[in-house]
């Protein structure tokens, strides 16, 4: 069974072998142990030279990374947890996102950042969180986040090859182990693939053979798996269909899928596993506004509770939106907008 972890690993090893700038810097990826999820496994065994186990300064390795960068090479960085970004934040904001502005275009940045993010896993407060928001509206930074749709190894080995700006490329923890969803897995769905811009898929999932869709659901990253799951339960125990739009490329903004699929159910939901306040959902629930006007009859967003993430299983439950939160809060758009 192919898992998202499997293709991640095999993405990082087509790069290496395609293009031999490619290197690899961060905490404890060197073979045996293999990164803290597992996802650079064997590349220090294939590519000793250019598998770097760096010290436990992440400001230094995205600094360090971003004049390689400048220098021809093509870095990736591995951050340990997502929630230590933030202590790269001065290189990859003022630095790394600003060089080509700064120097009148004449630099490259083709820096890969990788991060995982997200709770679930009882972490505790600073260690599962889901801070992409805090780098959405950063000029020059591009954010991305993989899926179980489509080939999330290929999105990261196109990333490393071929984006010359730097990018931010999110892993949800929960992600790594479930199966790519192929063709058998999404018996019970019609799946269509767009393109959401030039670099990224979206995809757009209806269940199979149900009613033209009353209800757009937009997600990325692991809430679209779940809500994925609520798309079957609102169909078969409710009766309500709904249309899931999964993006890929967080920013810069690519709206078109979500615009298109709003334009015809007339109502939109967001879900995201950040906290609620000025989140991707906001944004994306106001560009949609602005878009189609009064096409857009009903609005709401789902996200985490402006609290810190809990260590506690049952109250990390209560912070973070899963399945049965998507449903009730479709149920409630849904009867807002009969």
């Amino acid at each position: 069974m192919q898992t998202v972890l499997n293709s991640l690993n095999q993405g990082l090893h087509a790069a290496f072998a395609t293009d031999e700038r490619v290197i690899l810097l961060g905490e404890d990826v060197l073979d045996p142990y293999g990164g803290a999820f597992k996802v650079t496994s064997g590349l220090s065994s294939a590519y000793p030279g250019r598998v770097f186990t760096t010290p436990i300064s992440e400001a230094g390795i995205v600094g360090a990374a971003a004049g390689m960068a400048m220098r021809g090479l093509r870095p990736v960085v591995e951050i340990m947890f997502g929630d230590f970004i933030t202590l790269a934040a001065d290189a990859l904001v003022n630095h790394a996102a600003k060089f080509r502005w700064m120097y009148n275009d004449q630099v490259r940045v083709p820096l890969v950042l990788r991060t995982p993010m997200g709770g679930r896993r009882g972490y505790g407060p600073t260690h599962s969180q889901t801070l992409e928001k805090m780098f959405l509206g950063v000029p020059g930074l591009n954010v991305i986040a993989p899926t179980t749709l489509g080939n999330p190894g290929d999105l990261l080995r196109q990333t490393i090859l071929q984006a010359e700006d730097p990018t931010l490329f999110i892993e949800n923890k929960l992600q790594y182990l479930l199966p790519l969803q192929d063709s058998a897995l999404l018996a019970e769905f019609e799946c269509r693939e767009i393109q959401q811009g030039p670099d990224a898929p979206a995809y757009t999932l209806t269940v199979r053979g149900a009613p033209p869709p009353v209800l757009t659901i937009a997600a990325y990253g692991y809430m679209a798996e779940l809500a994925r799951q609520a798309l079957l339960e609102l169909a078969y125990e409710h009766e309500v269909f709904a249309e899931l739009v999964v993006l890929t490329r967080l920013t810069p903004f690519g709206l078109d899928p979500v615009f298109a699929s709003a334009r015809r159910t007339g109502a939109l939901m967001t879900v995201e596993e950040g906290t609620l306040s000025l989140g991707w959902g906001a944004e994306v629930l106001a560009q949609t506004a602005e878009a189609l006007g009064n096409h857009l009859l009903r609005a709401r967003r789902l996200a985490a509770l402006d609290t810190p993430v809990p260590a506690s299983g049952p109250l990390e439950n209560q912070v973070l939106p899963g399945v049965n939160e998507i449903m009730t809060t479709a149920l409630e758009l849904i009867k807002t907008h009969v």
